[in-house]
């Protein structure tokens, strides 16, 4: 009788109920590497770090007052301008780097930078079309699913 189901002697059958209507269940809990979610998340992190820390370097050169002008409003505020790139570097490289170490806090840092930067890049929309872009790229990978079972909250 078990031949008319299409069960075959010697051939695996499922297992017992393992989730929603018998679906696999989720194994991002127990792995030892990220998903892929979250590294692309930690080298999107990354990389807005480092252009931070660049624009930090460049307003030490001669380029400082222009870079001043735009970033406070007025000419000759280099070590304002410098402060805050490294403010916004650290806010970058600090939880991209612990993205991948599994540090719930790492995730949620990442969602309040990237809730912030669509926020700034929504008031100012016509020129910061790609700003918006990477940061709703980077809230939507710590939002998924497979994120927030590796960093184990469903």
């Amino acid at each position: 009788m078990s031949e008319q189901r299409g069960d075959l002697p010697g051939e695996e059958r499922p297992g017992p109920y393992s989730g929603l209507f018998g679906a696999a269940p989720d194994t991002y809990g127990y792995q030892l590497t990220p998903p892929k979610q979250v590294t692309i998340a930690s080298v999107i992190a990354i990389g807005l770090g480092v252009m931070c820390l660049l624009l930090a370097i460049l307003t030490l050169t001669s380029a400082g007052d222009q870079i001043s002008e735009v970033l406070t409003g007025s000419r000759g505020n280099a070590p304002v301008a410098v402060a805050a790139a490294m403010i916004c570097a650290f806010i970058y490289l600090v939880p991209a780097l612990y993205l991948r170490k599994r540090r719930r806090w790492s995730r949620y840092m990442l969602i309040a930078v990237a809730a912030m930067g669509i926020a700034g890049g929504v008031m100012a929309l016509p020129a910061s079309i790609l700003g918006l872009a990477i940061h709703v790229t980077l809230l939507t990978l710590m939002l998924q699913r497979p994120t927030k079972l590796w960093f184990g909250r469903p």
